[in-house]
This record gives structure tokens, C-alpha cells and sequence, in this order.
């Protein structure tokens, strides 16, 4: 096998963790530029200040990302002197501000460090980003050479943070252990993506017994056990999983391997391209994705048990729920069909069986609400 360099992701966790900054990044530099959301930053914006004071970090400036992680935004950001001139980069936000600062310090060779406002997906610590067409669909993966030196999850700014994308995070976490032993079949897997499969078999439980809880105490911006678990489980476990996956070309082709995503993706990325979708969040849509793939893997009893779950909490279990209609589909199927998952799907797979599996969900989903 050719040579590789595994990293994994360092954090920290707690209400208070942002007293860490100082001794974490210090053999970084001096230096830093805040970049992430407007909001996010807002909100972060007087611990992380707290967290350096007394110490020789200098935070240069607080700089938006752009609104979404598309190359166009990178290259403004790579222009500005502040950039330019800090020694590390503090990625705040959400998953697509995560992305944009991930592959701005790629580019530029910078540290980064991040600071999640959201346990809505696991941006923050994985070495890949997900990059967007400026017509918000999605174009390409851009994968860095490492993920981010340390992540700081503080879990009060994660309890004050928007129930829906708490909600729509524990959808797009649903999907990894599915996803992962589904890409895994019937490949020659080594040390590093056994380890990745073994540690996606940790990721589900917890959504499905914390979960209800979790997001209870989110909406009542209250820290608790289960709050700070989920979080866990949708930061770090699902990017700890996504960092043990390399898109490699081996010289077997056979041993070729991926398992970032899978199927339930191929959902999201289908309907990236459908007005009707934009207004659903990843999560939303992928935790949807999740039934479909199982039920074109004919796992119809893990389906029907994760359907329920997804109805308790209110995830959808229908294409209506997230604006998907049948004469879409063959949209959907054609982007599917375009991506990286589509090509790791174990077995001989086609648009038309994928296609299906979606409209057998969507029925096995109405049904369920004809009972209620």
C-alpha cells in the first residue's frame, strides 16, 4: 500500500473550553482572524475574547465567511490582508463556514482551529469540504490534507443554538452507521476504514436513546448530559468515522474503498437541484435519504424501527415532507448516478432500483401517517 499520513481529530468540550485557546494553540503563533457566520460569530464572539484575555494571542479581526462554501467566497477571503497576515485561522459556525475556512488555510498552508455553533453535522473536525456551485447546488468535494488542529465545542453556545438545526443535525448523524457498513460491503477494508466502520457502529445508539431529551433541553437552551452527548455524536464521532475514509486509488482496483456517505446522500444531492428541497435542511433530507437506503437494501424491519424514531422526533418519513414529487425524481436519480457514492454503492446499482426504493419509502412513510 502506498504511504499515509492518519490524523485524527483533537477537541475539547465543555462550557468553558474556550479557556483552553491560549495553551492549544500555542505553538501555532500569535495571530489569528476569526472568520464565520454573522450570527455565529455574534454569539461567540465574547467567550472566545474571554478565553484569549491575559494571553499573547491577538485576535486580528472578526470576518464574515461569505454565506456559503463556494470557491468564489475562498478567493475573496484569500485577498484579504488580515488573512494574509494571521498565523491561524478560527473557523466559527456551522458546517458551511467550517468548510470555507477549512479550505482557505488548505490553500494558504495556515492552521485551523474551529469553534461549531451548531451540532448540526461533523464540518469541524473532518479534513474534507463540501464546496457549492453559487446557485447553491452542490459541486464538488475539496479535501484537505489534514482536518482542523482542535475543535472547541462549547456546549453552552450549543444549547442556545437553533432547535432545527440541532434537529436536522441528529438526521444528518442517523445516516453514518447505515451508510458506512452499507459502502463497506464486499470490499478489502485495512486498518484505517475498519477502524472507521467499527467506530460507526457507536454512532446511532445514542441519537436514537438521547436524542427525544437532547433536543428538549436544546429548546430550553438548557446544558445537559444528553445535550452534550448528541452534540458529541454529531460533531466528533461521525467526523472521527468521515476522517477514516481516503478516496484513494489503489493498485487493485478492488481495494479501492469510500464511505463518507452513501445513498442517503445521494438524496441530498438529487434534491439540491429541486427549488421545492431548498427551503429542507441536510439533515432533513438525508434523514429521509436514511429510509430510502434502507429499504433499497431491503432492511425493511431497521427501516420501519428508524422510521418510528424519525416520526417521534418529527424528521420526515414522506417526499412530500420535504418537497420532493414523483415527476422529480428522474432529476435526482441523474445527479445521484453523477457522484462519488454512486460509484462505491455495493452491487450492480441502477437510477431505476434507486428511484424505487424512494417511492416504496415514500409509501411505506404515507402509510404510517394514515394511521396516526
Amino acid at each position: 500500500m502506498a504511504k499515509q499520513n492518519i490524523y485524527m481529530p483533537n477537541y475539547s468540550v465543555g462550557e468553558d473550553c474556550y479557556e483552553e485557546i491560549p495553551f492549544i494553540t500555542r505553538s501555532y503563533g500569535k495571530k489569528a482572524i476569526v472568520i464565520g457566520g454573522k450570527i455565529a460569530m455574534e454569539k461567540a464572539k465574547d467567550a472566545i475574547l474571554k478565553g484569549v484575555a491575559g494571553s499573547e494571542i491577538n485576535i486580528l479581526d472578526f470576518l464574515w465567511y461569505g454565506g456559503d462554501s463556494n470557491m468564489e467566497n475562498i478567493e475573496k477571503l484569500k485577498q484579504s490582508p488580515l488573512v494574509q497576515q494571521a498565523d491561524m485561522l478560527f473557523a466559527v459556525g456551522g458546517g458551511r463556514a467550517c468548510d470555507t475556512v477549512k479550505t482557505l488555510g488548505d490553500l494558504l498552508d495556515k492552521p485551523i482551529f474551529t469553534f461549531p455553533t451548531l451540532a448540526s453535522n461533523c464540518a469541524s473536525c473532518t479534513n474534507l469540504s463540501v464546496i457549492y456551485n453559487l446557485d447553491g447546488s452542490f459541486k464538488e468535494y475539496y479535501y484537505q490534507k489534514q482536518p482542523a488542529c482542535h475543535t472547541f465545542i462549547n456546549t453552552k453556545i450549543i444549547a442556545e443554538s437553533p432547535y432545527d438545526l440541532f434537529w436536522a443535525g441528529i438526521g444528518d448523524a442517523l445516516s453514518k452507521e447505515y451508510e458506512v457498513a452499507f459502502a463497506c460491503r464486499e470490499k478489502k477494508l485495512h486498518h484505517l476504514p475498519l477502524l472507521g466502520l467499527g467506530i460507526a457502529k457507536t454512532c446511532t445508539s445514542p441519537l436514537l436513546n438521547l436524542g427525544k431529551k437532547a433536543l428538549e433541553d436544546c429548546k430550553n437552551n438548557r446544558v445537559s448530559f444528553e445535550l452534550e452527548e448528541v452534540a458529541l455524536d454529531i460533531i466528533m464521532l461521525t467526523g472521527i468515522v468521515s476522517n477514516c475514509t481516503v478516496h484513494q486509488n489503489q493498485p487493485n482496483p478492488e481495494d479501492n474503498y469510500y464511505y463518507n456517505s452513501s445513498l442517503a446522500h445521494c438524496v441530498y444531492y438529487g434534491s439540491s437541484l429541486i427549488p421545492a428541497c431548498e427551503k429542507h435542511l441536510h439533515g432533513e433530507i438525508v434523514a429521509f435519504g436514511i429510509l430510502c437506503l434502507l429499504t433499497y437494501d431491503h432492511q425493511l424491519e431497521e427501516r420501519d424501527r428508524i422510521m418510528a424514531f424519525n416520526r417521534s422526533i418529527g424528521l420526515p418519513i414522506t417526499m412530500g415532507e420535504i418537497g420532493l414529487l414523483e415527476a422529480d425524481l428522474s432529476t435526482v436519480a441523474k445527479k445521484a448516478v453523477s457522484v462519488i457514492e454512486w460509484t462505491y454503492v455495493p452491487g450492480n446499482p441502477t437510477a431505476e432500483k434507486f428511484i424505487q426504493s424512494i417511492k416504496d419509502t415514500d409509501a411505506a412513510g404515507r402509510l404510517v401517517l394514515e394511521k396516526k
